[in-house]
């Protein structure tokens, strides 16, 4: 660690130079403040800040370790993603119809953060309703790469993944159900970590009453950072039981399975024929498995038994994402949705359709078809520490104008995958992966394009083992190398 600490240090450092007394947190705040003057203009990533409070959390917290009071995140600024309810700050998930709701309570993850002593300054963009990998609404506009600023920084969480990339926060917290997390952390070229599916509460997002919902699956919320350790001292804070479960509940998430890189296990998920990736982004996943190979680790291609082709897989996760994300909509909404998802006639729409217009019963069977595939993982992972496949298809693409709610156009939305042209829906495969069964995942740099954008790749790991990911995230940034400073935001 060097004596000075700048916008890009880890939120690792940052904390340690606050013990040291080597800075207060009132200027490790302003420094973020003058940070954001500059360039949020052109990024439009911070969009609801909260400096006034943000400046007396610091002093207190400045007061508070003169007294020898610490805490892990003790005087640290940080985001949370514009979705997640803050008291008092606006929660509009980019929809005109909340512009002017202001949220009573703090979400869990917003205590958490705060008791653990988070400074928290601002909130981040989204896109509306979440749904898309852009980061654009009629709230707050438009936020943009760090990279390339006429291409998405990703979605939901791409605010987050843009104020990260270009030194703005330290730390984030986002969520992710379809990629909302790894996709962002992938087009912005930093780290996300979507966590095991109850290893933190999921309540506390939307304009809604904050009561956890037992019943909505799949959807997680969790950290972004720009290196593996401060993804593990972000979860380290916020995992734990949801709300009502921690009378009795207390989470011990063990130790990774290996300290060092070339102990791991490591499987390569298989090409999928009907799922087209970039070609840079196989040429990089093939790379590291080679490199992996060649420190010592335990690399084949695999996957669970059961995944097959994975059609199946699929079609049971598109059905399961259009069920929770139906499921407080109105039914003459509903109907709308089925009309427009009536004008694609193919097996993904199809899926789409039975989650929206299916019944109780059938959710429980969903339910039973879900819980194979998690047996499968625990078998796979007896065998394998980690799974590798990309966290997209492509790298980040060029903004476009996505309607809300999706029209008959939008819904056949292509991408250029190696030429050809791919529905962009099927972005939502690689996602699927880990999601389905609840699995954590985290997304890691794994170089750049010929253009210069960042490639993404994921690690999927064992059920509540999520150190095993972020670990193994961690030693491949050691031993090969991480997050690298986009080249716009370099210097001041």
């Amino acid at each position: 660690m060097s004596d000075r600490i700048d916008p890009f240090a880890s939120a690792v450092d940052m904390l340690a130079a606050l013990r040291a007394r080597r800075l207060s947190a009132v200027e490790l705040l302003e420094m973020h403040q003058s940070r954001i003057a500059r360039h949020n203009p052109e990024l439009n990533a911070i969009v609801e800040p909260d400096f006034e409070r943000a400046r007396r959390d610091a002093e207190a917290a400045d007061a508070q370790r003169a007294r020898g009071e610490d805490a892990p995140l003790r005087g640290l600024p940080m985001t949370l993603k514009e979705s997640i309810n803050v008291r008092g700050l606006r929660t509009t998930a980019g929809m005109t119809m909340w512009k002017d709701f202001r949220s009573e309570h703090d979400a869990p993850v917003t205590q958490r953060v705060k008791g653990a002593g988070a400074v928290v300054m601002a909130k981040t963009n989204v896109p509306q309703m979440l749904a898309d990998w852009q980061s654009n609404n009629p709230v707050y506009g438009r936020s943009n790469n760090p990279w390339d600023l006429a291409r998405t920084p990703g979605g939901s969480t791409g605010g987050g993944a843009a104020a990260l990339a270009a030194g703005l926060t330290p730390l984030e917290f986002g969520s992710d159900i379809g990629g909302s997390i790894r996709v962002p952390a992938a087009f912005c070229g930093v780290y996300g970590h979507r966590p095991s599916e109850t290893a933190m509460p999921r309540s506390g997002q939307f304009p809604m009453p904050p009561m956890p919902n037992a019943a909505v699956v799949m959807g997680v919320q969790g950290p972004l950072a720009r290196s593996a350790a401060d993804l593990e001292l972000a979860l380290d804070v916020a995992a734990g039981p949801e709300a009502g479960e921690d009378v009795a509940w207390k989470l011990a998430m063990p130790p990774a399975r290996r300290e060092r890189l070339r102990d791991f296990r490591v499987a390569i998920l298989p090409p999928v024929d009907w799922v087209p990736v970039d070609s840079e982004i196989a040429a990089s996943l093939e790379d590291l498995a080679g490199r992996l190979g060649q420190l010592g680790c335990a690399v084949k291609r695999a996957q669970p038994e059961g995944l097959g082709d994975h059609r199946q897989h699929y079609e049971l996760y598109l059905t399961l994402l259009s069920a929770v994300t139906s499921s407080r909509v109105p039914a003459e909404e509903r109907r709308a949705r089925l009309e427009v998802m009536r004008t694609r006639d193919d097996e993904w729409s199809r899926a789409f359709q039975r989650g929206i217009e299916s019944g109780a019963p059938d959710y429980v069977a969903w339910f039973g078809r879900r819980e194979q595939y998690r047996a499968g993982w625990r078998a796979f992972f007896r065998e394998w520490d980690v799974l590798l496949a990309p966290a997209f298809i492509v790298p980040a693409y060029p903004h476009w104008d996505k309607p809300w709610p999706n029209t008959p156009e939008s819904i056949r939305k292509t991408l250029t995958v190696n030429g050809a042209p791919v529905l962009e829906e099927i972005g939502l495969f690689c996602a699927s992966v880990a999601t389905l069964a609840g699995q954590p995942a985290t997304a890691f740099p794994g170089g750049r394009t010929r253009a210069g954008l960042p490639i993404g790749l994921q690690a999927i790991g064992p059920y509540l083992e999520d150190r095993t990911p972020i670990r193994f995230a961690g030693l491949v940034e050691r031993e090969l190398g991480g997050f690298v400073r986009p080249p716009r935001y370099e210097r001041d």
